[in-house]
């Protein structure tokens, strides 16, 4: 009965969609920035009017309208006068497995065509990270957008999400748009390992009830 029980819980648990983190505002369309239609304002480090956002080190340019965004109208320009990094922090469950979409292009304008960078989780007093890569886009107008995925394990009850430019880039960073943020749900075949193991446990305890049975004290 019992590994009934447990096959119902692991069976309804797959069945459940992947459920959104406590993430907010991934296309960076809230904002007090006061940035013009179809231009960009630069953002210096400590600089928080981007909602639920945190300019970190150098500078980004918060884009709105200016080249093609993946969502929307706003993108950001991961290096603006200088390299800069963005941060948000968000409730994590400890334990739990977080996966990151996101969409990278790199700004038109300039510089070399592949455009550098990192993401990086920070929870708990654990960081894990990934070299992201952008590819210029081929105008303003046509920016060639391409998913990235990312994914990391929370150690805490909040993690800190931070995208960064790699240090080279000047002031022609990656573009980065339509961030989110998902609970990873595993795939077929490590529910399957899940199963085996829970099988084998049972099997364990059954080995164990029936050792303790058979020994007699005088």
């Amino acid at each position: 009965m019992r590994r009934t029980i447990v096959l119902a819980v692991l069976i309804s648990a797959a069945a459940t969609p992947a459920a959104a983190a406590d993430f907010v505002n991934g296309s960076f369309e809230s904002h007090a920035c006061g940035t013009p239609g179809g231009g960009f304002t630069t953002l210096a480090a400590g600089n928080g009017c981007i909602t639920g956002w945190t300019v970190d080190t150098g500078s980004v340019d918060l884009i709105n309208g200016y080249w093609e965004a993946h969502h929307g109208t706003h993108s950001i320009d991961l290096a603006g006068n200088q390299p800069g990094s963005i941060s948000q922090i968000f409730d994590t469950v400890v334990g739990q497995v977080y996966s990151v979409d996101y969409w990278l292009s790199g700004n038109p304008d300039g510089g070399d065509a592949l455009k550098w960078g990192v993401i990086s989780a920070v929870d708990g007093g654990v960081t894990a990270s990934a070299t992201f890569l952008g590819l210029q886009g081929s105008s303003r107008s046509d920016m060639n957008y391409a998913k990235w995925n990312f994914m990391f394990a929370a150690t805490g009850d909040s993690t800190k999400l931070t995208f960064a430019s790699a240090p080279g880039e000047g002031f022609f960073g990656a573009a980065l748009d339509s961030v989110s943020v998902t609970t990873a749900v595993p795939e077929p075949s490590t529910w399957a390992m899940l199963l085996v193991g829970f099988g084998a446990i049972g099997g364990a305890m059954r080995s164990r009830r029936k050792l303790k049975q058979s020994v007699s004290y005088a």
